[in-house]
């Protein structure tokens, strides 16, 4: 990508000419191409990724884009997706504009059950929403990843992302 970002614009005209359709619509999908470094998972081995930043950072979409890959990384991953309420898990985490829904092309999106407050995606992974209002809910299943958002009076807003 970066070879591509630093040809002529000629260069990257015709390539994007060259590309089909289903190329093209697949190519805004790749979030490591248009994600700022600070937006992308640590490198390294590590157990807590924290982001505290402002309005507008990415945050979700960092985050989602995290969860994606981990459980398109890993077939039998059990994520939960934790936020101050079931309601803001899924209008935020979920289906909103940036979150884990969005981060997909439409032919691979996974399957959202809203009854069950879970997501299932095509190779097995599972991500369940937990609300931080009801922590006794996360007692009992065993997760191998979790990804937990937090909106603090809108003095600032985090995400966490374990695994």
């Amino acid at each position: 990508m970066d070879w591509l970002l630093d040809q002529k614009d000629g260069v990257r005209d015709q390539l994007a000419l060259s590309l089909s359709q289903s190329e093209k619509a697949e190519f805004s999908f790749h979030w490591e191409n248009f994600a700022r470094d600070e937006q992308l998972p640590p490198p390294g081995d590590w157990r807590i990724w924290l982001i505290v930043a402002g309005r507008g950072f990415g945050k979700t979409r960092a985050g989602a884009e995290w969860v994606r890959s981990m459980a398109e990384l890993h077939p039998n991953a059990r994520i939960a997706l934790v936020s101050s309420s079931i309601a803001e898990a899924r209008a935020v985490m979920v289906e909103g504009e940036s979150g884990i829904l969005s981060t997909f092309a439409p032919e691979r999106c996974p399957v959202f059950e809203p009854s069950l407050r879970r997501i299932r995606f095509s190779n097995g992974a599972q991500a369940q929403l937990f609300s931080a209002a009801e922590p006794e809910t996360l007692r009992g299943p065993q997760h191998s990843h979790a990804c937990r958002t937090s909106f603090e009076r809108n003095l600032y807003q985090s995400n966490a992302c374990n695994h």
